[in-house]
């Protein structure tokens, strides 16, 4: 039986510190070590815990010596680099699909994979413009349920949903179950699709994953065929576009009920005013925006099924950039 019983926890507490207090830029001396493991009430002398930092090189901990008055040491190599974890950081913060509390728990654990000290750096880094992120909790449990439906080669069933005029959900085929072969996810402009292979159809189709609720993974085997075995993903792949500054204004576009969605992916519940008309089959959507190109190319690809009715001036520039495109045709 050990002299001190609490010895048993000196290695695992030294890792621990070492992994939470120190990186390329801090140590701790040995002095600083004796005196935390003595408030986990644990016992040490120097000649000991040099020999516990070599059984962890041993292991294959990447210890090192930070040169100095006193000497420091420090975890060096770790399983992410800081900038990786900038990238993750980044990942998490842009996700759509991620409601804001499910963001900020990921984030956490982000931080607890680097020094109290990077941890740090990382908050600060966060700064991202206002994200409409997704008030479905469920989303991040059904990728979950899709890749498990995906490796059992079985069908999911779901309910679909998209909105009305007054943001209210409106659920397809009467709020029946879908039943669909998964085929492969797609993550695009911060959300993440499903594609599925419909039997009824005969052909691939995508879901919204944020639009999709009861689902579950079905007894049903799912379809096989040469399509599904071929499918290229990135040639399905969604396309987003950029980001460009400009003027910011305040702009009313007239749309056709059908194109509600769009709006609301674009802008969210809570950067637009969208007020019903009395037909019944159109609205007037009160967005601000940065007047571009891009802006110009969004609101192109609505057809028909929408314009600019205020300012006068902007549906002026507007036609100029659809005529300067005429011209080249």
């Amino acid at each position: 039986m050990p002299k001190h019983p609490n010895q048993t926890k000196k290695i695992p507490l030294i890792i621990k510190m070492l992994r939470e207090e120190t990186d390329d830029e801090h140590g701790l001396t040995m002095a600083q070590i004796i005196e935390k493991l003595a408030e986990e009430g644990v016992e040490a002398e120097r000649k000991s815990i040099y020999r516990d930092l070599e059984v962890l090189r041993d292991c294959g901990y990447d210890v090192v010596k930070r040169a100095g008055r006193p000497t420091e040491y420090a975890l060096g190599q770790r399983e992410f680099e800081y900038p990786e974890l900038l990238l993750l950081v980044d990942a998490v913060q842009s996700s759509r699909f991620l409601t804001k509390r499910k963001s900020q728990q990921l984030l956490k654990r982000v931080q607890g994979l680097t020094s109290v000290h990077m941890a740090e750096a990382l908050e600060r880094h966060v700064h991202v413009e206002r994200r409409i992120r997704t008030q479905n909790e469920s989303v991040y449990y059904n990728v979950d349920a899709i890749q498990e439906a995906i490796a059992s080669h079985r069908k999911v069933g779901f309910r679909y949903f998209k909105h009305d005029l007054q943001q209210k959900k409106v659920y397809g085929k009467g709020g029946a179950l879908y039943h669909e072969t998964p085929v492969h996810l797609v993550y695009s402009d911060g959300y993440y699709y499903l594609i599925a292979f419909n039997d009824q159809h005969d052909d691939f189709v995508r879901y919204r994953i944020d639009r999709m609720s009861h689902i579950q993974v079905l007894d049903d085997p799912a379809t096989r065929n040469d399509r599904i075995a071929t499918f290229d993903v990135e040639a399905f792949a969604l396309q987003a576009f950029g980001m460009f500054g400009g003027e910011k204004l305040r702009v009313t576009i007239e749309f056709d009920a059908s194109a509600i969605d769009l709006i609301l992916d674009r802008f969210g519940t809570d950067g637009v005013i969208i007020i019903p008309q009395p037909d019944g089959k159109t609205g007037h959507a009160t967005i601000t925006v940065r007047k571009s190109s891009v802006f110009f190319g969004w609101l192109a690809g609505f057809g028909t099924r929408a314009r600019i009715i205020a300012p006068t001036s902007l549906a002026q520039e507007f036609r100029e950039y659809l005529r300067d495109i005429i011209r080249l045709y």
